[in-house]
């Protein structure tokens, strides 16, 4: 249980939603998903084909799991994020031998962490601990019992492929599914920001993650020039195979996280929650699905408006009028819900 002080004194947040720091895209499709009646109960039984079970025997069988005596920093990292978001339950964390620079939550009864000896070898203390607890706010949303939504869709995809029609249902489903999750990412950096409370910290994570270890050969400032001159670049071709490149993309660039992090850290949203103005979680059940889709609407116009993507200027009225349409839906639903006329 989560009864141990951090190492050192960082702001705690007890009772904290992870609406807190979710992104609005985000937020918005879980606070919709928490609210259908049964969702729940279909999400585990459908969690129940993918077995957290045996995944969890295989890294206990073939990796080292962190604890008193073995990777003992770790151990106290995720402790320390689990006090500081108030999770009732510290997860366990693994560390298997992978060069690739590589974190992960699995699980939804009861998820635990993996880190790759990659990871452990490009970051130093405080930058894993960003890494931590971006997972640890993972975990607080469940992103990850929606992840295994998505395994379950890509593995019905590939045997629906031979269908004229079905398969391209549900490549569109799994595209949308995409995009959400890599919201979900900035979602868990704002998280890890949160824990770590070392904003330098989480920006040199996005710098090795693009660069490696040479840290000395880059520079915060040019790094985000390019993140800049990424979403400016080119002309609507540009744009457009900006998309393309996406589509298949679990995370967002690293210029963007870098970037995204930065502007959530400057824009107040950070500072207010450090000073304690955050949503609790007793008040989930009371969130509205309209508004929040709402917010996320918003955010995307917003993230429109300030982009200098020639090809986000194309299709900008086009999404505008599905996000509010979306919006109108979540009304309709919402109203539904809760008794009155649709």
């Amino acid at each position: 249980m989560t009864t141990n002080t951090p190492d050192r004194a960082r702001t705690r947040f007890p009772g904290i939603s992870s609406r807190a720091y979710e992104h609005p895209a985000d937020r918005s499709a879980l606070v919709a998903l928490r609210s259908l009646s049964g969702f729940d109960v279909v999400l585990r039984k459908m969690s129940g084909l993918f077995n957290e079970r045996a995944i969890r025997l295989t890294f206990l069988g073939g990796a080292v799991r962190a604890g008193e005596d073995q990777f003992r920093h770790l151990h106290d990292m995720v402790r320390d994020a689990a006090y500081i978001l108030d999770l009732p339950e510290v997860p366990e964390i693994y560390v298997t031998q992978d060069p690739r620079a590589n974190a992960m939550a699995i699980g939804s009864d009861h998820p635990f962490i993996v880190v790759t000896t990659g990871l452990l070898d490009l970051h130093d203390d405080e930058e894993l601990r960003f890494v931590i607890a971006h997972e640890v706010g993972h975990i607080l949303s469940g992103h990850a019992v929606y992840q295994t939504m998505m395994l379950i869709l890509m593995q019905l995809g590939s045997r629906l492929a031979w269908l004229p029609l079905g398969n391209i249902g549900i490549a569109a489903i799994i595209m949308g599914l995409r995009e959400w999750f890599r919201k979900a990412e900035l979602s868990a950096d704002r998280a890890g920001l949160l824990c770590g409370q070392d904003l330098e910290a989480a920006k040199r994570v996005m710098m090795k993650l693009a660069g490696g270890t040479r840290l000395s050969e880059m520079n915060a400032e040019a790094f985000l020039a390019q993140a800049r001159e990424y979403d400016a670049a080119g002309d609507v071709r540009d744009g457009f195979l900006k998309f393309l490149n996406l589509l298949n993309q679990s995370h967002p660039y690293s210029v963007i996280r870098f970037a995204e992090i930065d502007k959530w850290a400057r824009e107040g949203e950070y500072q207010s929650i450090l000073a304690g103005n955050y949503p609790r979680r007793d008040e989930d059940s009371s969130a509205s699905i309209s508004d929040e889709v709402k917010n996320a609407a918003r955010a995307y116009r917003e993230s429109w408006e300030s982009s200098a993507d020639p090809f986000v200027g194309k299709v900008r009225d086009i999404a505008d009028a599905a996000a509010n349409a979306a919006g109108g839906l979540f009304d309709r639903i919402g109203r539904r819900g809760n008794g009155g006329a649709g």
